[in-house]
């Protein structure tokens, strides 16, 4: 499998992931099509103004370099997915995973099951991620309250590449989606897009 080596000269489509166990996968509707506008207009990538929706057992998963996944319920996936999410991310695609408040028990269980080697990794305020053209001095930004919890950055590397970031109490795709929504406020809205940059940012440039 290889992906498209250059991201830059053509569009490209952010692909949210449809999972099982009957967790909201399609959750914060408006959240990707806000966060494909704002890229559109502050970066050089090039995307589809559609976000594709796409299963693990697909046949196209592999035209997919970035995979999205959120929501506030159980993920559960079969054992053939298991093995098709490792080989995703082993031969060059990427998950953002995006705690919706309510996965984050079953999100790691289902990773561990995919590699049950890796440990999760806090990623540094000093990592590049949180300056690949905005920055975060202090690391991951919080925009939606949930419980009083510190926002975590954690990865998933192979190979000394990361291959998943797991953006936990944080809540990025709340701050993505329209303002009427979430009602955190303009501040906030702004601080989640021009992270959701930073990490395709980081994911892509050569």
């Amino acid at each position: 499998m290889v992906f498209a080596s250059s991201l830059f000269s053509q569009d490209f489509q952010l692909a949210r992931l449809h999972y099982g166990g009957g967790g909201d996968w399609y959750a914060n509707p408006s959240s990707l099509p806000n966060l494909i506008n704002f890229v559109n207009q502050e970066t050089t990538l090039k995307l589809d103004d559609t976000e594709a929706r796409v299963k693990l057992s697909d046949g196209n998963l592999y035209n997919f370099p970035f995979l999205y996944l959120t929501g506030h319920g159980n993920i559960k996936f079969t054992s053939d997915e298991v093995y098709r999410l490792r080989d995703y991310l082993t031969q060059g695609g990427f998950l953002h995973a995006d705690d919706n408040y309510g996965l984050d028990e079953s999100f790691r269980r289902e990773m561990k099951r995919v590699f049950p080697n890796k440990e999760w990794v806090e990623l540094p305020a000093t990592h590049p991620i949180f300056n690949t053209k905005f920055s975060f001095p202090n690391g991951l930004p919080k925009i939606h309250e949930h419980d009083g919890k510190r926002p975590q950055a954690l990865g998933l590397f192979h190979e000394g590449k990361l291959v998943v970031l797991y953006t936990y109490e944080s809540d990025l795709g709340d701050g993505w989606e329209d303002l009427e929504v979430h009602k955190d406020g303009e501040t906030k809205h702004l601080a989640a897009l021009k992270m959701g940059v930073n990490i395709l940012m980081y994911c892509f440039m050569p």
